[in-house]
């Protein structure tokens, strides 16, 4: 029989489609291909790149794109996260709610602006708050879809805390059907995983009344 950690980490399923040779150059390298093809786009239409405001814009998108907006591609820049004993037994729910979510559509790489609600149910392990943060920060820094993104931080929080009983929505605005196509400003997208004792309408009910609580 397989031991909780094989258990839980065997669950896994919401996976980014990554290409096998997504690491075999480095960050540089990186920055340098994607430098030289924005340079290529921004030509084709029909910028100047002499112009003083334009000619470093290839540069600034490549080190975003790298450093900062996809850097939870690279698994080198996923947080560190401990957990601990829950030695004074709190069996109540941990809820970390308003997390800022700040990703990129996969389909028009335009933003996704947001918040996440976590929560998990001890099950003999507790983590820091602020991991909870960290966990949300690096998915979000990837090309994303909210559904796969929602599961990859219930998936991850189930396999550090050893527990089924984890929760988490996030309500956000795509840039991609707010700026372009039909173009609604006012919606909004909100995606849930529920597993474990959240899967209980009373569990399921307290959380949702966490987060509407001012």
């Amino acid at each position: 029989m397989k031991n909780n950690k094989e258990r839980f980490s065997s669950k896994k399923l919401a996976i980014t489609p990554m290409s096998e040779n997504a690491f075999d150059i480095s960050d540089e390298e990186k920055m340098e291909l994607i430098e030289k093809d924005v340079r290529h786009i921004m030509e084709v239409l029909g910028l100047d790149l002499k112009d003083d405001s334009l000619k470093n814009t290839p540069r600034r998108v490549a080190k975003s794109f790298v450093l900062e907006l996809f850097s939870g591609l690279d698994p080198k820049k996923k947080p560190v996260t401990s957990s601990f004993l829950n030695s004074y037994q709190y069996n109540e729910m941990v809820v970390e709610k308003n997390i800022v979510v700040y990703s990129t559509c996969e389909h028009h790489l335009l933003p996704i602006i947001g918040v996440a609600h976590v929560a998990y149910i001890s099950s003999g392990k507790i983590i820091g708050l602020s991991k909870m943060n960290r966990i949300v920060n690096y998915f979000s820094k990837r090309p994303q879809v909210q559904e796969r993104l929602t599961l990859q931080i219930v998936e991850e929080l189930q396999d550090i805390l050893q527990t089924e009983d984890i929760a988490c929505m996030i309500d956000a605005k795509h840039l991609c059907v707010n700026s372009r196509g039909i173009k609604d400003i006012s919606s909004n997208t909100i995606t849930s995983e529920f597993r474990g004792k959240f899967k209980e309408q009373k569990f399921k009910d307290e959380f949702l009344n966490y987060i509407r609580m001012s």
